[in-house]
């Protein structure tokens, strides 16, 4: 049986990203997959993507990652554009929109927010039929197929659901969880690649990682908008309103 180790939502955040690779480094994973946002929020989103692209074997795009390079006169984004670099705006802007695969018999379909978009957003309590919406396929996906497991980042929430025989999941954030102030990762274990049907297992992980270190990371930056990153690292509370991450 093989381990993927499904990381999402990492926003800048070294601190964070360190401390979840050197437990993913203990738990022999046969792949690292990254569910996209690696920038935006924290300090260093440049530092984040040349190691995502170095221990990822597989990134697909996230809402951040689409809109950042985009033409802007926020001070925010502009100052996130500089330290990135177009070679690496250009690299976020051509990434995949998802990662399809069979795993023990179960068909995976893996992305950023939605089988949709990008952008649209579906939380955890969201009606039924909003999350049965996660297993469809869409034009932007690889196969016309139903998933038996939909797994997706972009809400900052992490948990698992089974919806009528199907498994939903979120990975919760590694950079800028929201559900608790600890970074955020799941575990998949199986046969890859494999449609014959054998044991499955999903588990999500929570790893401490130093707080106050990725505050003064962001202190030593002289990151724009700070304060509200800051409160968000040490509270786990979204800085806006709760249906937004």
């Amino acid at each position: 049986m093989e381990k993927l180790a499904i990381i999402s939502d990492i926003h800048g955040n070294m601190p964070a990203f360190e401390a979840v690779m050197k437990d993913i480094q203990h738990r022999h994973v046969t792949e690292v997959i990254c569910l996209g946002d690696l920038v935006g929020k924290g300090p260093h989103s440049d530092l984040i993507v040349d190691h995502v692209r170095e221990v990822c074997q597989t990134v697909i795009m996230g809402n951040w990652d689409d809109f950042i390079g985009n033409p802007t006169e926020d001070p925010v984004l502009l100052w996130q554009q500089t330290r990135l670099g177009r070679e690496r705006l250009t690299y976020l802007k051509g990434l995949p929109f998802c990662y399809e695969f069979w795993m023990s018999g179960k068909f995976v379909r893996l992305f950023h927010a939605s089988p949709r978009s990008v952008y649209e957003r579906i939380q955890p309590w969201d009606p039924m039929e909003s999350r049965m919406s996660m297993f469809e396929s869409s034009n932007l996906c690889g196969e016309p197929l139903q998933a038996d497991v939909a797994g997706y980042g972009d809400v900052h929430n992490a948990y698992l659901q089974v919806l009528r025989g199907k498994m939903l999941f979120n990975t919760g954030s590694v950079g800028n969880p929201l559900d608790m102030t600890q970074a955020s990762y799941v575990i998949l274990e199986g046969n890859y690649h494999s449609k014959q049907p054998a044991a499955f297992n999903l588990q999500h992980v929570r790893v401490p990682y130093d707080i106050e270190l990725a505050v003064q990371h962001a202190k030593d930056e002289r990151m724009p908008d700070s304060d509200a990153y800051i409160l968000e690292l040490r509270t786990g509370q979204y800085r806006g309103k709760k249906t937004k991450e």
